[in-house]
């Protein structure tokens, strides 16, 4: 199945485009088009949208994931009292 495009990007990446038609001004102007042309940018090595969110998340979140939270996890304990 092909993406859905709008004016020849992805239709997900054109949602701040969205946002600039309800509020038209330079930084809209300029929000929308720097995400239009990364979200190409990353088409054209080979990313879609969502699979650019998921890494851009992975990579944020960093290599260490525990399962369990900080505040969850046992401490350790000398019996040898």
């Amino acid at each position: 199945m092909r993406p859905m495009r709008f004016f020849g990007i992805d239709a997900r990446a054109s949602a701040p485009l969205l946002f600039f038609v309800m509020n038209i001004e330079l930084w809209t102007f300029v929000l929308a088009a720097g995400t239009a042309i990364l979200f190409t940018v990353l088409e054209r090595k080979g990313l879609t949208v969502p699979a650019a969110v998921r890494a851009g998340r992975a990579w944020v979140a960093g290599e260490v994931r525990p399962a369990v939270p900080w505040w969850e996890r046992r401490r350790m304990i000398d019996y040898r009292k």
